[in-house]
């Protein structure tokens, strides 16, 4: 039997059995085709948590499919968009870890489905789960690039890189119709103002005839986050984002529009996908990469769940050899959210995995740091009907 506890205050408060439960598509089966999270447990500030409480035999479920997934394709959670009504566009960091201290993210929650995406935590805050409800209950921001002019116009405003895509993807799937994150790039190529995008997706391509005017005026810098080149992993991995094939092509076709390119292998899982390191970082210099990142896996907060189900669910034969590794990276836990370490991990597997991706990089002639962009072409543009100076 399925059953649905529902705890208040961790303590238990119901108990519904299938057939009691008022809403049965609060019940998440697993997986579900082409969605990353396995489940879709309460955010951590609500004050009743949900969770999934398994019983009996297969087939007890009276909502389960004859599906491969197992969903009833009615049943199955579709992309829901509402619309983020933020006053302000510009997010602004003080962190040592990241190279930018502002950021722009033209949405909320990302469709691609990562199960590892730090940003999962986040969709608590708007009271929704950091499960499946962060890559099917998304939010987006249609009056970005006006928000982002009225800024960038204020007497106070000194530039500095812009980093775009940081917290969620500005290239995910309905950005194909929305193209909020391509009125962003008009805003900043219009007032000069240095960006630095990282995507999965090869949809970056589309707007190249924005993107190569600003690289020649030393403006912009794109990252493609390129974790396997193996299409089926990748599919587990990153159900929604484009194949790895397709984004090595998008590496291709920036790098010869004269726009500098990085890969970044984010994040890197011991005994999932730390295999290909070499094969990688081979596989982006002859797309055209200029250079190359890495960033370990990171389980901050609801992550830790998500992903132990995730991993339990598609990688059982090595789940307890996976947390094994990553214990040995993280000084026996499963994550510590230091400065300066967060990202690489400590012990001799973290070293290990560094240093195989530093000789790799070596042989292939790959740079570590991204290009230095230029702050001097910032120039507030005229509105139209304003007086021109005679200066």
């Amino acid at each position: 039997m399925f059953r649905i506890r529902v705890y208040h205050d961790d303590m238990v408060d119901a108990d519904f059995s299938m057939s009691e439960m008022p809403d049965p598509d609060v019940l998440i089966r697993s997986p579900v085709k082409g969605r990353g999270a396995v489940t879709n447990a309460t955010g951590r500030f609500e004050r009743e948590r949900r969770e999934r409480v398994i019983g009996g035999w297969p087939g007890d479920n009276p909502f389960q499919s004859t599906s491969p997934d197992g969903w009833d394709a009615e049943k199955r959670p579709k992309t829901e968009v509402a619309v983020d009504g933020s006053r302000t566009i510009i997010a602004r960091n003080q962190s040592p870890d990241v190279p930018f201290d502002r950021s722009i993210n033209p949405y909320r929650g990302c469709e691609h489905g990562c199960i590892y995406c730090f940003a999962r935590p986040t969709h608590a805050y708007l009271g929704y789960s950091p499960g499946l409800d962060f890559e099917t209950k998304l939010l987006a921001k249609p009056d970005a690039a006006g928000l982002l002019d009225t800024a960038l116009r204020k007497p106070g405003y000194r530039p500095a890189v812009m980093a775009l895509g940081t917290n969620t993807d500005p290239y995910q799937p309905i950005e194909k119709d929305r193209r909020i994150t391509r009125e962003v790039l008009q805003v900043l190529s219009d007032f000069g103002h240095p960006l630095s995008i990282v995507t999965k997706s090869a949809l970056v391509t589309r707007d190249i005839d924005i993107l190569a005017p600003m690289a020649a005026r030393g403006l912009v810098s794109v990252a493609l986050s390129i974790t396997t080149l193996n299409r089926d992993l990748a599919r587990i991995m990153e159900p929604r984002a484009s194949t790895p094939a397709r984004r090595l092509d998008a590496v291709h076709a920036l790098k010869s529009e004269g726009i500098p390119v990085h890969v970044l292998a984010a994040p890197v899982i011991p005994a999932i996908n730390d295999g290909e390191i070499e094969a990688l970082v081979e596989a982006s210099a002859e797309a055209g990469a200029r250079g190359m990142g890495h960033i370990l896996l990171r389980l901050p907060l609801e992550i830790k769940e998500l992903f132990r189900e995730w991993l339990e669910e598609h990688f059982p034969d090595r789940a307890e050899r996976v947390y094994s590794l990553i214990r040995q990276t993280r000084d026996g836990a499963l994550y510590r959210a230091e400065w300066g370490e967060r990202m690489r991990g400590s012990g001799p597997y973290a070293a290990l995995i560094h240093r195989r991706f530093e000789l790799a990089k070596k042989k292939a002639g790959l740079a570590s740091k991204f290009p230095l962009l230029r702050t001097d072409r910032f120039q507030v543009p005229p509105r139209a009907g304003d007086q021109l100076s005679l200066l």
